[in-house]
């Protein structure tokens, strides 16, 4: 008989929000959940390492629960049996295929992932991490490094780079994000820069050149230079093909586009004619086509000048 997960329970794994540690131990606050039937409660307890008060269970631990109270699988004989039945014929190659890397280990089949050995709150990227810090640095090398060593190592195998499809969205994201970062920045600061022009005297002092204008004001020597922000703006245009051209946006695009159209006829909804029309219109014209031809011919034998050729001896 499967197990009743439903009732509280005295050991709780926690995650603390604060040190982003996790850990074990009794829960300090239990709390009524009637939102969650199949495990009414929720635990709270202080965390051991860094003394943040009431912090929650892990998430996956609630998922566990519920996995486990819900997901009880096949019960009667003739369930078991469909069940079994499912498994008929799988894996299948191209199953195995594809699953062949679900077992690979950190550091094993994708070496090149011990460039990044686990260090938790070590790396910049660290901060925005979800993962626990204490399983974390129980690992051979970073998770998240990982996974992308993994999922370029599948797809280079596999000869399939729809693999990195989401990969390269976020990274096009972020690219995007950047370079609209970059354009603000420009904007805020201008895109001249003003500096006072400053030279060395022979004492290797530094000195701002000023002199004194016509008024009798002391007045300061500028140097204008061009934000130096542009240029790579520039390149992260060009690299990500974002520039007018590339978009189909140019006025030279627009007149390459009315000069393909020039010489078709436009037709709307009311003046177009289906293929079944146009082959009717055309059977009517070949029927009526022999009745003109005889009429042609008598019309040219009743005409008085050929009569009178053919009177005076005329060929046919």
């Amino acid at each position: 008989m499967a197990k009743d997960w439903s009732g509280q329970l005295k050991q709780v794994n926690f995650k603390c929000g604060t040190c982003r540690g996790s850990f074990s131990s009794e829960p300090d606050l239990i709390e009524d959940d009637p939102d969650a039937p199949h495990h009414p409660y929720r635990y709270f307890a202080n965390c051991i390492r860094c003394g943040a008060e009431h912090q929650p269970q892990a998430g996956w631990e609630r998922g566990l629960l519920k996995a486990h109270q819900t997901s009880t699988g096949p019960v009667t004989a003739a369930g078991k049996a469909a069940s079994a039945a499912n498994l008929d014929g799988h894996p299948s190659s191209e199953e195995t295929r594809r699953t062949r890397f679900n077992a690979m280990k950190h550091g094993m089949a994708a070496q090149t992932a011990t460039y990044f050995p686990a260090k938790p709150d070590g790396y910049a990227f660290c901060g925005q991490c979800d993962v626990g810090r204490d399983w974390c640095a129980q690992q051979p090398a970073c998770v998240k490094q990982t996974e992308i060593f993994m999922l370029h190592h599948a797809a280079f195998e596999q000869r399939n780079p729809k693999v990195l499809t989401r990969l390269h969205a976020d990274l096009h994201a972020a690219l995007m994000a950047t370079l609209q970062m970059c354009l603000q920045a420009v904007l805020g600061e201008g895109v001249l820069i003003k500096q006072p022009r400053v030279e060395l005297t022979r004492e290797g002092d530094p000195v701002t050149l000023s002199y004194i204008d016509p008024q009798g004001k002391k007045a300061y020597i500028y140097d204008y230079t061009s934000n130096p922000a542009f240029k790579p703006i520039a390149d992260l245009v060009s690299r990500l093909g974002l520039s007018m051209a590339d978009l189909g946006m140019s006025v030279r695009g627009f007149e390459a586009d009315e000069e393909k159209g020039m010489g078709v006829l436009k037709l709307d909804a009311s003046t177009k004619e289906t293929l079944e029309g146009f082959g009717a219109r055309m059977l009517e014209a070949s029927k009526n086509a022999a009745d003109l031809i005889a009429k042609s011919q008598a019309a040219t034998r009743a005409d008085p000048v050929f009569i009178e050729h053919q009177a005076q001896g005329g060929e046919r």
